[in-house]
């Protein structure tokens, strides 16, 4: 989700909001009132799926790991050299 684009779109969305709860209240101090917990509510929605968003991504990338323990796990018990283990930086094969 891109901040800009996902606040310019609460701002349209609140206009509008605003402008069809005035011309159904006819009352400027309610649509303000309306118009703020809409905010505060969008607000609250997008925070919940950054959240949500960061969970899944972390979530997924300990899944990732656990795959490529089990693997190296696997690797070790069937006898076979691991080659990144020769490929680090500083290992020198005389």
């Amino acid at each position: 989700m891109f901040a800009p684009r996902v606040f310019a779109s609460m701002i349209g969305a609140l206009t509008v909001f605003a402008i069809v709860t005035y011309l159904l209240n006819g009352s400027l101090t309610s649509t303000l009132v309306q118009t703020l917990i809409c905010a505060v509510l969008m607000q609250v929605g997008y925070f919940l799926a950054v959240v949500f968003l960061v969970w899944k991504k972390a979530r997924d990338r300990d899944r990732q790991a656990a795959e490529n323990a089990r693997a190296s796990a696997d690797e070790k018990q069937a006898g076979k050299v691991s080659t990144g283990r020769l490929n680090r930086p500083g290992h020198f094969n005389p």
